[in-house]
């Protein structure tokens, strides 16, 4: 009996028996899968699952007990090999973590300044690092952790996808500007008809901004992009063009010069991701930088998910959104940071 077989056991009832679905989520091949599955049984002297033909229609009693233990075991395994990654440790290590300067500006020095506190001698390098390249410096092993975000579902990763924040974009002008007097919401029609400043990401043909318009049959008129949202205030506040970009970078002393204008009714709800090395030796370290950054996920299901290769993504909560609940009408509310309540 192996783990690989207890692994692959766990995937095939995870999900909903379909081997070929189980292969995928375990990197394995069908066949492969199938092979295992028939080993495991052998050498037991049970059948796991109640057969029709080929297919598996549910698990035997047998199989019930043995999948309880199998599962058990799984976390034995993850949970030493936790003990020994933190034994094996350097004097300082160091966790990478490759993100945007957004999320590097305005959504990490909080849990950051956690994660410190909790190791020491922990050393935090941020690698800033373009939207689109993010994934691939993670899968690359350029990074131990990714955040990054989408306006869709997950990131296409061989890493762990976790949902961290919700988030929307506002637009920003400034104080004296025409949009800052409207008492009702701002149009799409009217975004078209001014100058914007908005992200690098916006010059792609999938961006999302982008394919907003162009379903609206408007054209937007793109005047500056930039990858530093201060960059972006700095340029709305002298006058070059309306401002586009993601509510977290909004600061109170922003309200001394620049207008936030909400646009989450005319653009769709981002997400921002934490993205994991499925095997890294600070395995620890990032575990605890998930508990500080999305506290609302469990500490011991994500810790499953990374150690056993299984895509669990349905089942984590919806993540919260970045603003204080009520706050998505009217001025813009910045949220606490993230990492504060620890």
């Amino acid at each position: 009996m192996t783990l690989t077989q207890l692994r692959h056991l766990v995937a095939i009832v995870d999900c909903g028996l379909n081997i070929s679905l189980a292969a995928e989520r375990v990197h394995a091949t069908q066949p492969g899968l199938s092979k295992h599955l028939r080993h495991l049984e052998e050498e037991l002297g049970f059948s796991m699952f109640n057969r029709r033909g080929r297919n598996l229609e549910s698990l035997t009693h047998v199989g019930g007990r043995v999948l309880e233990s199998a599962r058990m075991i799984l976390a034995e395994v993850d949970s030493i090999r936790s003990v020994v990654a933190t034994m094996h440790s350097v004097t300082r290590t160091m966790l990478r973590i490759a993100t945007t300067h957004t999320q590097a500006r305005y959504a990490l020095p909080a849990t950051i300044g956690a994660l410190s506190q909790r190791y020491p001698s922990l050393s935090v390098h941020l690698q800033p690092t373009a939207d689109a390249l993010l994934i691939d410096v993670l899968d690359s092993d350029g990074a131990d952790i990714a955040i990054v975000s989408t306006s869709g579902g997950p990131p296409q990763t061989n890493g762990l996808a976790l949902p961290a924040y919700r988030w929307h974009r506002v637009a920003l002008v400034p104080r004296d500007h025409a949009f800052a007097k409207l008492s009702r919401p701002l149009t799409l029609d009217e975004l078209a008809k001014v100058p914007l400043i908005s992200y690098d990401s916006s010059l792609k043909p999938d961006s999302s901004l982008r394919q907003i318009f162009e379903k609206a049959g408007l054209h937007p008129q793109i005047a500056m992009t930039a990858g530093d949202a201060d960059l972006i205030k700095t340029y709305v506040n002298a006058g070059l063009g309306v401002g586009i970009l993601a509510e977290m970078a909004l600061l109170p002393t922003d309200s001394e010069h620049l207008h936030a204008l909400p646009a989450d009714h005319l653009f769709p709800t981002c997400t921002t991701w934490i993205v994991l090395r499925r095997e890294s030796p600070l395995r620890e370290q990032a575990l605890e930088f998930v508990a500080q950054f999305a506290p609302h996920l469990d500490r011991a299901q994500v810790g499953q998910a990374l150690g056993s290769g299984i895509d669990l993504s349905s089942q984590w909560p919806v993540a919260p959104y970045w603003r204080h609940p009520g706050s998505e009408t009217g001025q813009v509310v910045p949220f606490p940071a993230r990492g504060a309540h620890r």
